[in-house]
């Protein structure tokens, strides 16, 4: 029979002892940079989208997305941008489901060689210079312009229309990203009413107010599709944009952006236009601090504990997304906060 083995040393012990927690704590510290990397960043995700179930009630039955309020504007700027440039809806979930597997939705400043920002886009081959890459309205246009050069791409698998753009070395990594891209793609366009939440709760910002809202619309939907409403008024013409007529109210928290059908391209309807609009104001919220969105009958509230759209009690019509409450007819009403 062998002997027994004799007892570890206290000083042996404590060796031990110590080696076992730090094998602990990296542990969990790795655990916690890849569940950081996967959802998109720190703290509470903030965000939800809840995709309409077979009933056509948000929630029931749908999928839910939940995100981050930096996710939330980095989505909302790629889905702007594709607008912009007229591209449709599924162009909008292939940009969406390369950014979730790139970045996480997260305007990254490091990646694998040269590559950065939000689609890891590299200077060295020729996607612009760091500061452009790093510029999420131009990292958005910029691969929306090499989408529409792919042949038939709407009409290809996901995965593959991406791959075809991003040359990636995981060519199978984006097809796990759709799902949830889609949700996004549906909210973000407008096409999916009253179905993105966010909690509103202010961030460190430089700018605030009505004029930092102008500025944020210009920046995503292009300043020409959303020139400011003064030459043209001061001049006494008629006003029929849909978007391109930011107007100020009176107590200079209010931004109320038109919606007509007069100038909505490509076939979109107003209230998908509309909803566009109000989705990515939730979706700036916190960085803008917006404290209530409002349109086609519902309204959205910052701070609200379920951070739902509620019905404003307006006509049915108007929730058919043809008058927005609180506001002029067909229009989104943004107030920010005082």
């Amino acid at each position: 029979m062998p002997e027994p083995s004799p007892s570890p040393s206290p000083k042996r012990r404590g060796r031990l002892l110590r080696f076992g927690a730090a094998c602990v704590v990296l542990s969990a510290v790795a655990g916690y940079v890849v569940v950081q990397y996967v959802t998109g960043g720190t703290g509470d995700p903030g965000c939800r989208v809840v995709s309409r179930g077979a009933g056509g009630a948000g929630g029931a039955g749908g999928a839910t997305y939940e995100f981050t309020p930096e996710q939330a504007v980095n989505a909302a700027t790629i889905a702007a941008v594709g607008t912009d440039r007229a591209m449709p809806e599924r162009a909008v979930a292939i940009a969406l489901a390369t950014a979730l597997q790139e970045s996480g939705l997260r305007n990254l400043t490091h990646g694998d060689r040269d590559s950065l920002g939000l689609f890891q886009q590299r200077p060295s081959q020729g996607w612009g210079t760091e500061a452009q890459v790093t510029d999420p309205a131009y990292a958005a246009s910029i691969f929306y312009k090499h989408l529409a050069k792919v042949r038939d791409y709407t009409e290809l698998p996901l995965t593959v229309a991406a791959q075809r753009v991003q040359r990636s070395g995981y060519p199978e990594a984006y097809a796990k990203h759709e799902p949830d891209a889609v949700v996004l793609a549906a909210a973000l366009t407008g096409t999916s009413a009253a179905t993105l939440t966010c909690d509103g709760r202010a961030r460190a910002v430089t700018a605030t107010g009505p004029d930092a809202v102008r500025a944020a619309l210009a920046r995503d939907f292009g300043r020409d599709a959303l020139r400011e409403a003064d030459a043209d008024t001061e001049a006494g013409a008629e006003k029929t944009s849909a978007t391109d007529t930011p107007v100020t109210e009176t107590d200079g928290r209010t931004v109320t952006l038109p919606v007509s059908k007069d100038t909505i391209a490509g076939g979109r309807s107003v209230s998908e236009c509309g909803w566009q609009l109000a989705h990515w104001a939730v979706a700036n919220a916190s960085a803008l601090r917006i404290e209530r969105v409002s349109y086609a009958g519902r309204e959205w509230v910052a701070g609200n504990t379920d951070s739902q759209w509620r019905s404003t009690g307006s006509t049915s019509t108007e929730a058919a997304g043809t008058a927005g409450a609180g506001g002029a007819a067909d229009s989104v009403r943004i107030v920010t906060a005082p």
